[in-house]
């Protein structure tokens, strides 16, 4: 695997180092030593899987409080998305700041999201599917989210959105309400 650091400091977007034969492809997609070098130590206690069935589904931006707030690891294993992530740690020097990645079956990337991040993705085909890791078990009174089109964080979509949830798609703007921005 190879970790490239990115302009959100703790974020990294993970190439996977593929060996190729005439059977097919093995890659790596986690290893503890190679995962501690970045100064990962917590354990992913939960995987999650999702399939979206139309290109233009937005999904996010979520992200959960402490004592529940988590890392995540995120990979595509079949499409492609537009994945975002939005720093909301108050005293980071990026707050309020996004990365926009493409994560498809074909690049092997995976984007590792440290805690006190939002996380959403806008799927660029149909039929798309994500792997997720998590470093906390799902909490519900603990849920967080930032809207999608918030202007404060103007993230251009690059496409437009088909299907969205009907939750994601009534978050206040930022520039309502600040509650739920405690990380």
């Amino acid at each position: 695997m190879i970790f490239h650091k990115t302009a959100l400091e703790g974020a990294y977007i993970i190439d996977l180092e593929p060996f190729s034969d005439e059977r097919g492809l093995f890659a790596r997609t986690f290893c503890k030593r190679e995962f501690a070098a970045i100064g990962h130590s917590k354990e992913f206690v939960q995987f999650n899987h999702s399939h979206s069935n139309h290109q233009g589904t937005l999904r996010g931006l979520h992200y959960q409080r402490p004592p529940h707030a988590e890392i995540k690891l995120i990979r595509c294993i079949r499409g492609s998305v537009f994945d975002v992530i939005v720093d909301l740690r108050h005293q980071s020097p990026t707050f309020l700041q996004h990365l926009s990645v493409e994560l498809s079956e074909q690049n092997l990337r995976m984007i590792y999201i440290p805690e006190g991040f939002a996380h959403g993705f806008q799927t660029l085909q149909d039929h798309t599917e994500l792997i997720y890791h998590h470093t906390a078990f799902y909490a519900p009174d603990s849920d967080g989210a930032v809207r999608y089109n918030d202007p404060r964080i103007n993230i251009q979509w690059p496409l437009t959105t088909t299907t969205i949830s009907e939750k994601d798609n009534n978050i206040p703007f930022l520039a309502q309400t600040f509650e739920g921005l405690v990380i």
